[in-house]
């Protein structure tokens, strides 16, 4: 079915769309609102909860232990716009649009999103930080595909630097009068713009149904926050080591952005409590891929927060389980168990039809993603992938139950045990060539050729800034 077809089907023509606000006032215990927050990066293993003992992340603790933490939830792919390519459209990086991490790289105009999917269910629907599936002036972006409103940054580049010169708001330039450009120092911050805005939309919806997606930037780009920051004031006398990426605070300035994520989320929590949303909204937190190494010295091999630990091998940009692997915790009071801890395999894929459910909202008939309602029930019923999918700059994964085929170079596939190799490192390809010639036919049933959207307004393509180039190393004498 095409995407105007199914719009159709559902009732969300831009009439329907447009009324949908005013027919969907609602009573306590209609449809619960669902909160999406996402960090930019942040490791497996780089929260309190999960044992880290620098990083403090008291409001991601509690969200975990007043829901359910997955152990195997694997991001949508390992790098920012395919990931979110995945997640927003519930294909599998064999059939979506996005398979690459060019920064400003659109979807189609015509394909369906999780905004769309919210919208034909009545909700209000808001997206505040990083977008990465469009820039300005693309087919692929988020007023195009069912959000009411967005504000941040289209392109991934953009979003490196949380001092820029503008944001943007519906596909329009904002300028931040005072900000120069320096990623570092400015006189807006641009995180703090975001939460301010995500705080207002669910104050104004209140009322009604919302969807509100918090791709946070934190912590990822170039490192800097205001001095004053409750968050930086507490790290930024700690001697943390590891060698900094840009200048030697960077590991502490790294260390205070998850932590500021932390208290965004606290606020966020102390707003639905006031409004008396608090029971009537599902939360989701997650990693958008696998966390980077930073700060990594011969002390620090695996970079001084060890967001990986030494369970994964990878990290963000391949296939392995470090680059796939990401903190992942749903809180539903009273419906999903506090404290539940789940090893059911899934991937961001399955958010799309798991949301669906919840909502009551239809899917098209050719996601791959299934719904994880029941396991997050605690119910029977729940169904499991045949097998699990992922292609990224030439390398290719394939996931069934235990086992993990892996390929780098093409035609060297590997073959691991997951439930006795976490590592990836014992190759079991010879001694089990019939599960890999199964999994090595699943690839090729799931690859199909790219599709990607296209321009409408190229004069408003964002500008990468231009790179000063670098002072030649002056000879000793």
């Amino acid at each position: 079915m095409k995407r105007r077809d199914f719009l159709k089907a559902v009732g969300c023509s831009a009439l329907a769309f447009g009324l949908a606000g005013k027919l969907n006032a609602r009573t306590k215990g209609d449809k619960p609102n669902v909160i999406y927050m996402m960090l930019d990066e942040i490791g497996y293993f780089e929260l309190s909860c999960m044992g880290h003992k620098i990083i403090k992340t008291p409001t991601f603790d509690r969200i975990a232990a007043e829901g359910m933490r997955f152990t195997q939830c694997l991001a949508g792919g390992p790098v920012c716009g395919p990931t979110r390519c995945v997640l927003l459209t519930g294909k599998h990086l064999g059939h979506c649009d996005m398979r690459t991490n060019g920064g400003g790289t659109p979807i189609r105009k015509e394909t369906f999103t999780l905004g769309e999917m919210f919208k034909s269910a009545g909700y209000a629907t808001g997206g505040f930080g990083k977008w990465g599936i469009g820039d300005t002036g693309t087919t692929g972006v988020p007023e195009l595909h069912g959000f009411d409103t967005f504000y941040g940054y289209y392109h991934q580049v953009h979003a490196h630097s949380y001092y820029p010169e503008f944001m943007v708001r519906n596909g329009k330039k904002e300028m931040l009068e005072g900000n120069t450009g320096n990623p570092h120092k400015g006189k807006h911050f641009s995180q703090q713009l975001i939460h301010n805005e995500a705080m207002k939309f669910i104050r104004a919806n209140k009322d009604q149904p919302f969807f509100c997606y918090l791709p946070y930037v934190l912590p990822h780009g170039h490192w800097g926050m205001p001095e004053d920051d409750p968050s930086w004031l507490m790290y930024k006398d700690m001697k943390l080591g590891g060698k900094g990426q840009r200048r030697p605070s960077d590991p502490n300035m790294y260390a205070a952005m998850i932590h500021m994520a932390d208290r965004y989320m606290a606020e966020i929590l102390k707003m639905l409590k006031e409004l008396k949303l608090d029971d009537n909204t599902i939360i989701v937190f997650s990693g958008d891929n696998g966390g980077q190494p930073y700060f990594r010295s011969p002390k620090y091999p695996r970079g001084v927060f060890e967001p990986n630990s030494t369970v994964f091998r990878g990290g963000k940009g391949n296939l392995l389980e470090g680059g796939l692997r990401v903190p992942y915790f749903v809180r539903w009071p009273g419906k999903i168990k506090a404290k539940s801890v789940t090893d059911h395999l899934c991937y961001f894929g399955d958010v799309m039809p798991t949301l669906a459910d919840v909502s009551g909202a239809k899917t098209p008939d050719d996601i791959d993603g299934i719904s994880f309602l029941p396991t997050l029930l605690g119910k029977d019923g729940q169904k499991q992938h045949e097998f699990l999918y992922w292609e990224y700059g030439g390398q290719v994964a394939v996931r069934k139950g235990k086992w993990k085929a892996y390929m780098r170079k093409k035609p060297i596939w590997q073959l691991f045990d997951l439930d006795k190799d976490t590592r990836e490192e014992n190759d079991l390809a010879k001694e089990h060539p019939e599960i890999l010639n199964e999994m090595k036919a699943f690839a090729k049933s799931a690859h199909t050729p790219v599709k990607g959207g296209g321009w409408i307004d190229s004069s408003k393509a964002f500008k990468r800034p231009k790179r000063k180039p670098r002072k030649k190393a002056q000879p000793k004498k």
